[in-house]
């Protein structure tokens, strides 16, 4: 018999399968409770139940916390973290960076140019509203942008309903085509006021750390924020910046350069020629090729 959740129960179970496939690790209540503006009190007890269901299963020590079961993933029709591809949703000419589109079905496909499609959201959708822009894509093997209005929300089911204005094949281009160069890189034992002034400089939001010739992470504003926030501003740019450091050939196409980003989480990747690094692109300047009128400057 299939199990029938209240929506408390399938918010939290969103909220926990949101959290975990961003994070990876175990995710704490109080974390979940935030998400979905609910009292940590109700979420522990709700928790008990879905773990009684086999849904939730729990996370002893310091770091420890709750992690979704394949049972959790096969009830709510949400791919597993290690099979899921992370699909762009762009709200309004913003992209929502912990929104995932799961799902997109078509209704009504004799007629594509008017219909309306049912997309399934990874994450929280009740910050998405019935009039707004909704731009979907790159989507993972027929590599569509599709370009719509949102007419309805299924808050049980987690589904935006939109009214498709356009749908079109991305461009072929390659990163070659788009990237920056030169390569604008800090370095990684400078402090982090120098390295911001860098940043500032060169009006960039993140650049590729370097250790001698080596590549080892980037340091963005926003890890300078964090730094300046803990009163760590004379501290070293390589206990702020994010470790991990992408790097492509030049012919590799956008939409694989972006969908490795959204594998990674970053934002950024270095272009490659035979090995050799000639320039980076961010996903920014990719988004804005695939769709150059739906995503705003807000969004770098």
């Amino acid at each position: 018999m299939a199990l029938k959740l209240t929506q408390v129960q399938r918010d939290i179970l969103n909220a926990l399968i949101t959290l975990y496939k961003k994070k990876g690790l175990p995710v704490k209540g109080d974390e979940i409770s935030k998400l979905i503006n609910r009292n940590p009190g109700t979420v522990r007890n709700q928790m008990q139940a879905l773990r009684a269901l086999g849904l939730v299963e729990g996370a002893p020590g310091p770091k420890g916390g709750y992690r979704p079961t394949a049972k959790a993933f096969e009830l709510l029709t949400i791919t597993e973290p290690e099979k899921a591809v992370k699909v762009p949703v762009i709200v309004n000419r913003k992209l929502i960076e912990d929104l995932s589109a799961e799902e997109l079905t078509f209704p009504s496909l004799p007629h594509p140019e008017v219909c309306e499609a049912r997309i399934r959201i990874v994450g929280d959708i009740r910050r998405i509203f019935p009039g707004d822009d909704i731009t979907i894509g790159p989507t993972p093997v027929n590599e569509m942008m599709v370009f719509g209005k949102v007419t309805g929300r299924d808050d049980t089911e987690n589904v935006i309903i939109a009214s498709i204005i356009k749908i079109h094949a991305i461009p072929k281009d390659t990163v070659g085509m788009h990237m920056s160069t030169p390569i604008i890189t800090v370095n990684a034992n400078d402090d982090v006021i120098t390295a911001s002034k860098v940043l500032l400089n060169h009006q960039i939001h993140r650049a590729p750390v370097k250790m001698g010739k080596e590549f080892v992470g980037i340091f963005s504003l926003r890890n300078a924020v964090e730094a300046f926030v803990e009163g760590k501003h004379h501290a070293k740019v390589k206990d702020y910046m994010d470790p991990t450091i992408i790097k492509v050939e030049k012919d590799t196409k956008l939409s694989e350069a972006l969908r490795l980003m959204r594998d990674q989480n970053v934002r950024l990747i270095v272009v490659t020629d035979d090995g050799n690094p000639i320039g980076v692109i961010t996903d920014y300047q990719i988004l804005t090729r695939l769709a150059p009128v739906q995503v705003s400057r807000r969004f770098s």
